[in-house]
């Protein structure tokens, strides 16, 4: 069973979507908490560590074989939770983050809310590290898009992260930085790679269930 931390309800149609189509069979428990973003763009995500932390460990201890954190502003205090908790923990965008290096070094970070910047900036930072590679990360934040995914209006944010994408030149790949903005890149027409994080994120989550390793 694998255990999914969300900071948006909307965002468990999507998983459970991408389950069925390439992870039958897979145990799904969703828990959603809008309070643990709220917290971290007024505070910054240390502000829920320890909720965070402790979200973790009640999942471990009902059984849980992994936890998977799909919300970008709170993965880095989510990914160090791991060594308390006792089981896999996967931060959803560093699969992205990961493939994002690997496709170039110019790399264009969209976002809907500025809290998920610093976060996604330096997860990029880390993953160039990692593999040895340099990369030019530039960041942008799109007007209005969160004030609509608050409203509801999944679509009408859609559609405005879909003309940041399409306005973007001079990179090699565009990232997604969170999980709400996944269905915007069925909506552009750019030539360049558009990366999102909950499909590469729900497989490395459900590996890790098999592994027991992240």
């Amino acid at each position: 069973m694998l255990a999914l931390l969300h900071t948006s309800p909307l965002h468990v149609p999507v998983f459970d979507a991408l389950r069925d189509e390439h992870h039958p069979g897979l145990e799904l428990r969703h828990s959603v908490a809008p309070d643990l973003l709220s917290r971290a763009r007024r505070e910054g995500p240390e502000a829920v560590a320890a909720d965070v932390t402790a979200a973790f460990r009640r999942a471990a201890a009902d059984g849980i074989r992994a936890v998977l954190c799909t919300c970008s502003t709170i993965g880095e205090v989510a990914e160090r939770a791991a060594g308390e908790v006792g089981v896999p923990v996967i931060r959803g965008d560093r699969p992205m983050a990961a493939a994002a290096v690997a496709a170039g070094p110019r790399i264009a970070v969209l976002a809907t809310v500025e809290s998920t910047l610093p976060p996604t900036l330096a997860l990029l930072d880390d993953e160039a590290r990692r593999v040895g590679r340099p990369v030019r990360a530039r960041a942008q934040v799109v007007p209005a898009a969160w004030t609509r995914f608050e409203a509801g209006d999944v679509e009408g944010c859609a559609h405005l992260v879909a003309a940041a994408a399409d306005a973007v030149t001079d990179a090699d790949v565009i990232l997604l930085a969170q999980a709400s903005m996944t269905s915007a890149a069925s909506l552009t027409t750019t030539a360049l790679p558009i990366l999102s994080s909950p499909r590469p994120g729900l497989a490395a989550a459900a590996a890790a269930v098999r592994t027991g390793s992240a």
